[in-house]
């Protein structure tokens, strides 16, 4: 038996170990992993309910790209909606002097509800 060999439909090559060939396979390099929190919860939304998807950028070494890509549009997100959010609220700094507790309330009501729309608009997709 040949050492290695060829498929020539897919182009894979095969090395001969004992009594069965295994495909010679490698990783590409890959982007580092620089993703956060929002990059988490899509990779778990991944793994859960869009397994083809997930094994498809994980085989293509596309994963760790898609993942930071994700984190970084979902942040942006976060930033231009919260503070569209305070503007029309008008929850400003001369209320934090005024009543912080307030302003905590608010400010953290915001946040919830600019979370939501990103989870729906950019994470779980």
């Amino acid at each position: 038996m040949k050492k290695h060999i060829i498929d020539k439909k897919t182009g894979i090559s095969y090395t001969l170990c004992g009594d069965y060939y295994l495909p010679n396979l490698e990783l590409k390099e890959q982007e580092e992993a620089h993703y956060g929190k929002y990059g988490m919860f899509r990779k778990s939304f991944l793994k859960e309910h869009r397994s083809g998807l997930y094994s498809s950028y994980l085989l293509t070494g596309k994963l760790t790209a898609h993942l930071n890509e994700v984190d970084q549009q979902a942040n942006e997100r976060m930033e231009v909606l919260v503070d569209q959010m305070m503007e029309r609220q008008a929850i400003t700094e001369e209320l934090k002097v005024r009543d912080q507790m307030a302003w905590v309330g608010a400010v953290n009501n915001i946040r919830n509800a600019a979370e939501e729309i990103v989870l729906k608009e950019i994470v779980y997709i």
